[in-house]
């Protein structure tokens, strides 16, 4: 999910490439930075017995309180702690969006109140009886600001603090610090191998109803095939300028996007709960399934809670949509760049795209997942199950963790806090009826894949 489509006009989605001024003005090369920043501080302090990173990963969730005075104590007793915090990720965020061209006037005060918003949510998650509701921190918070925005008018400008994708991005990166690269290797080809299956299918499947069943135009078939079945809103963005769409084609392909992402975040894990799915199945069909990585997580974190093994969820999850369906958005560009280019449109095309279209529109923050997985799994190989367990893991895994947390958490509000209903004018049946037939599709496709197909590999994860 990312910022909405402001202006819809018949121009062309223009085709954008930074060369090397994206190292410092696109969300993901600054995720990686600040996710391997943190995880790179974070081990010095174990290294040096320092508390540092322990105290700013503070957060209410995992307090089991029972009465309101115990979470009145909780931030009386560390208020100076999560003032330091605050700080903490208003530098973080504030300079590097800046350096992005974030106004900062607009970005300090939305963000305070999205950090405001996430302590209130961690709070919730916190209270003794909040699964036996099923009140986990991402359903609440993604509830919290839909409700909040469609309710309240919130001032545009507050947008610029609900920084959906960079969020997320950096939260995945920080993920990767906590997941074992021997996982990757091991469960990694099955994930491309289900996630190709699937991206192929559902692209195919959407942009031949949206072309041949209802006539629609081949760039829109392509826009809304490619959100379906990749990554969503950066998978429509990627194709709409790689094409030549119009930008009434990338808006209804958001549009569709944000609509069934939210739709799903509901549907799946509660249809899992349903049928009892193991958390890794049931995370890997929702990375199977799931229209946009922010989507995603909050939807495997929820019922990974709810089926009490979160690490399973998340992992079935990261492995299908994050190594998986990701890659795809570089390789989609490439193949319909190529086919706009020399059928489509030959007399009027621009340029002959070339294989460095992959890499242009490649998902840079996944590199930041594997160099942080890599490095921490080399680093703490050297200890014993004992001293993982006793040591590494409370000292220096479980404030990463936290970090991560807070990171998603400001993720999931942002989600609701920017997606007004009155915002999603209608995107007219025939694009929504091959979108939707490309959703029937891959949720069940996802289903049988990842119960029935390879479901002996993702039980196996969590353990």
């Amino acid at each position: 999910m990312s910022e909405h489509v402001e202006t819809i006009t018949s121009e062309p989605v223009v085709r954008q490439q930074l060369g090397w001024s994206e190292l410092w003005k696109k969300e993901d090369w600054w995720a990686i930075y600040l996710g391997i920043g943190i995880v790179i501080i974070a081990l010095i302090a174990f290294l040096n017995g320092s508390t540092l990173i322990k105290s700013l990963s503070i957060n209410p969730g995992g307090l089991k309180w029972t009465s309101f005075n115990q979470l009145i104590n909780h931030f009386t007793e560390n208020y100076q702690l999560y003032i330091l915090q605050l700080i903490s990720w208003l530098i973080i965020f504030g300079v590097s969006t800046r350096i992005m061209g974030i106004s900062m006037p607009k970005f300090i005060p939305s963000f305070i109140v999205l950090y405001v918003l996430s302590m209130i949510m961690f709070s919730i998650g916190g209270w003794a009886n909040a699964s036996k509701y099923n009140l986990e921190p991402p359903l609440v918070a993604l509830v919290a600001g839909l409700l909040i925005a469609n309710i309240i008018p919130l001032p545009k400008w507050m947008d610029s603090g609900f920084r959906v994708e960079y969020y997320i991005k950096t939260g995945i990166v920080l993920l990767g610090a906590t997941f074992p690269i021997t996982l990757i290797v091991s469960a990694g080809p099955i994930a491309l191998v289900q996630a190709t299956v699937i991206s192929l299918i559902t692209c195919l499947t959407i942009y031949f109803v949206a072309t041949k069943v209802f006539g629609l135009d081949k760039r829109l078939g392509a826009v809304i095939g490619t959100g379906g079945a990749v990554c969503g809103v950066s998978g429509s963005m990627a194709i709409a300028s790689a094409v030549g769409a119009k930008k009434e084609h990338l808006y209804t392909s958001v549009t569709l996007v944000v609509v069934w992402a939210l739709v799903m975040i509901l549907f799946i894990p509660f249809v899992s709960k349903a049928l009892n799915l193991h958390p890794g199945v049931a995370g890997a069909w929702v990375g199977t399934s799931e229209f946009a990585d922010a989507a995603g997580f909050a939807a495997a974190t929820a019922y990974g809670r709810m089926a009490g093994n979160e690490n399973a969820a998340i992992q079935g999850f990261t492995l299908m949509k994050v190594i998986g369906r990701d890659m795809w958005i570089g390789i989609w560009s490439f193949i319909f760049a190529l086919i706009a280019c020399l059928k489509w449109e030959k007399e009027e095309c621009g340029r002959r795209p070339d294989a460095m279209e992959i890499w242009w529109r490649f998902p840079k923050f996944v590199i930041g997942f594997f160099v942080a997985s890599l490095f921490m799994t080399s680093i703490t190989a050297g200890y014993s199950a004992a001293q993982f367990s006793k040591v590494v893991k409370p000292d220096l895994i479980a404030p990463i963790v936290s970090l991560r947390s807070w990171a998603f958490i400001f993720c999931f509000l942002s989600i609701g806090l920017t997606t007004r209903f009155r915002e999603l004018k209608s995107a007219g049946w025939k694009p929504f009826g091959a979108f939707t037939a490309g959703v029937l599709v891959n949720v069940a496709l996802g289903f049988i894949l990842s119960v029935f197909v390879f479901g002996n590999y993702w039980i196996g994860l969590g353990k």
